[in-house]
């Protein structure tokens, strides 16, 4: 079985940076003053200078007041973050009240921090925003301040435009903001699926170099070890039969020996499945399918006649995890038999691996592979075991690619059934050296 991580990775919560929010505020802050200025000293419309610098000023006080009692560092809670943008977004709205209502062009700003909450914030603080935002835009439909215009010629928009008007800033809200969310949450569930891969491939890794480790202790502990044998033997043929310390010096030789033994199994293991070791591709398999054999479903390993040319390949983590990954996968859904086919030639190496279970049903066909797509329900949950996240296919295909393979995953063909899924690697990629290839090893705990 391919071995589990210690700890489930756990996907970092939505938050957003307190020094964020208090950034974006501050561009809002000086695009506003220079909007509010312009429109009164350069275009001498006639506004409410003072009340708009007023609401202005609010917003760069909780700044100041922001910056002063908090570190900029923290990262807010989401409860925290939809209060600061629900001011914002009153902020805003009192802003274009003084300004005209609706009929203000920059009434368009409210997608803002509804565009923020999408993309940092989970989906429930989104959605009251989005409904505050909307209360907020009908009652500027009613109720604001005329619009900063000539005096002498008085700009008046029939009501079936201002309609209009506030129709498409919800529709923008509603469409913009689930937009930002799917962009958003894709890219989240990507790079949590791509620390889960990490993950795994490290602890792989970790555990191909504890064999190196064992050899080198071995080694390092052989010579000294034979020392305490050798004296030990002496002592017990120097001292008398029935001397009080005759048992002791046997104890001692006995247990001697007894980490020599130990010290040759630690051998055994560096010497049979090193972190480098170069391997046949018919080795590699079975030891990819060897412990999934004993779980009532038969598993047949299946190789050309001509086993001249036979690809040899580096013991690579990467490759292992992957494609006993698959094999788990096609042994858990088999109903008796599980296939594993090897074949190559002077320029490819294919592996495919078929079962007769019920093979991927048709509407995640397309998205197999993707993080958090599972491919096949579980058939059962055998005491309290639940079914996994979908990063089990995931993982293993991009380990896989990582190493240079393609992975086609398609179903057999009437009247049969069951999964089939093709490994395919460039022959010069599978025989070439992994990463680090001749490098000495690091024995540093």
């Amino acid at each position: 079985m391919p071995p589990q991580l210690s700890e489930p990775f756990q996907p970092v919560r939505r938050s957003v940076r307190l020094d964020t929010l208090v950034r974006l505020r501050w561009l809002a802050v000086i695009g506003q003053s220079a909007a509010v200025l312009v429109v009164h000293y350069v275009l001498d419309f006639t506004l409410p200078l003072g009340a708009c610098m007023f609401v202005i000023a609010l917003s760069a006080g909780l700044n100041v007041a922001l910056r002063l009692v908090f570190r900029m560092a923290t990262r807010l809670q989401p409860d925290r973050a939809t209060w600061l943008l629900a001011f914002d977004i009153a902020q805003l709205a009192a802003l274009l009240f003084l300004t005209g209502g609706l009929e203000n062009p920059f009434a368009f700003m409210f997608l803002g921090p509804v565009l923020i909450s999408a993309t940092a914030l989970p989906p429930h603080m989104t959605l009251r925003l989005g409904l505050f935002t909307a209360f907020c835009a009908t009652v500027l439909v009613f109720v604001h301040m005329p619009l900063p215009w000539a005096s002498d010629d008085p700009l008046e928009l029939p009501p079936i435009y201002m309609l209009g008007v506030w129709l498409s800033l919800l529709l923008a809200l509603g469409f913009i903001g689930a937009y930002a969310w799917q962009i958003a949450e894709e890219a989240r569930l990507l790079a949590d699926a791509l620390a889960s891969t990490e993950l795994v491939l490290a602890r792989e890794q970790h555990l191909s170099q504890l064999d190196g480790l064992a050899a080198a202790a071995a080694h390092e502990l052989g010579t000294p070890l034979s020392t305490i044998a050798v004296v030990a033997r002496e002592l017990e043929r120097a001292i008398e039969p029935d001397s009080p310390h005759t048992a002791a010096v046997r104890l001692l030789r006995e247990q001697a020996q007894r980490c020599r033994e130990i010290l040759g199994k630690l051998t055994e293991l560096s010497t049979r499945s090193g972190p480098f070791d170069r391997m046949k591709l018919s080795a590699l398999i079975e030891e990819v399918v060897a412990p999934h054999r004993n779980f009532g479903v038969t598993i047949d390993v299946v190789l050309p006649p001509d086993r001249s040319r036979e690809p040899i390949g580096a013991h690579n983590p990467a490759i292992l995890y992957g494609l006993g990954n698959l094999v788990e996968n096609a042994v858990d859904f088999a109903k008796s038999r599980v296939e594993v086919a090897a074949q190559w030639s002077d320029t490819d190496v294919t592996a495919t691996i078929r079962d007769d279970g019920p093979g991927f049903s048709a509407e995640i066909m397309d998205r197999i592979g993707e993080p958090y797509v599972t491919t096949r329900g579980h058939r059962t949950q055998v005491e309290g075991e639940v079914a996994g996240l979908g990063l089990g296919f995931f993982i293993a295909k991009t380990l896989l690619e990582r190493s240079g393979a393609d992975l086609v995953f398609t179903n057999r063909g009437a009247p049969d059934s069951g999964a089939v899924v093709r490994v395919s690697w460039p022959r010069a990629d599978f025989e070439r050296p992994p990463p680090g290839w001749g490098a000495e090893p690091s024995w540093n705990p």
